[in-house]
């Protein structure tokens, strides 16, 4: 008579879930970086510019603390996208010494581009799953995010470009 054993998850830190994420999370982070490249584009580019469409006429000290970068930073990335044509500048209406931010029509297609690549990424990695095991795993990892108080939509990695707690 043969009995099915129950297996406990390993303790062994190779193996554990949180090792798991991580591994799992660098991967994807790194595709994602490999499939911008011919774009001449990087995760805080494209997330950046996403940050842009959100919330067009954002100012650049706003978009900052969203972020948690510092302004400095910030600076070298926006000027880097507006040297490509993708984000304009203006002269806020209410403040004259700060921008708003906005997409320019380049830096609409362009985001049209990162969200097939986005797409793509995720249909690469998330491969070995159907839709209901899709969903399920975004439930439950947007819990622990919400637990951790992680910022919706903001890579904690803005951290190590420079700045404090996303807000």
């Amino acid at each position: 008579m043969s009995r099915s054993r129950v297996t406990k998850p390993s303790l062994e830190p190779a193996t554990g879930l949180v090792f798991l994420l991580t591994q799992v999370g660098a991967h994807a982070a790194a595709r994602f970086a490999e499939r911008l490249a011919p774009l001449k584009l990087a995760p805080p580019h494209a997330g950046i510019l996403w940050g842009i469409k959100q919330a067009d006429g954002l100012s650049q000290q706003a978009l900052g603390e969203k972020l948690g970068m510092y302004p400095s930073r910030l600076v070298l990335i926006l000027d880097e996208l507006e040297q490509r044509g993708f984000v304009e500048r203006r002269d806020r209406e209410t403040d004259r010494r700060s921008y708003a931010l906005h997409l320019t029509e380049a830096g609409a297609e362009i985001l049209e581009q990162i969200g097939r690549i986005t797409r793509e990424n995720q249909e690469g990695i998330c491969a070995a799953l159907d839709e209901a095991e899709r969903v399920q795993l975004k439930d439950l990892l947007s819990r622990i995010a919400a637990e951790q108080q992680l910022t919706l939509g903001v890579h904690p990695g803005y951290r190590k470009l420079g700045g404090a707690q996303p807000k």
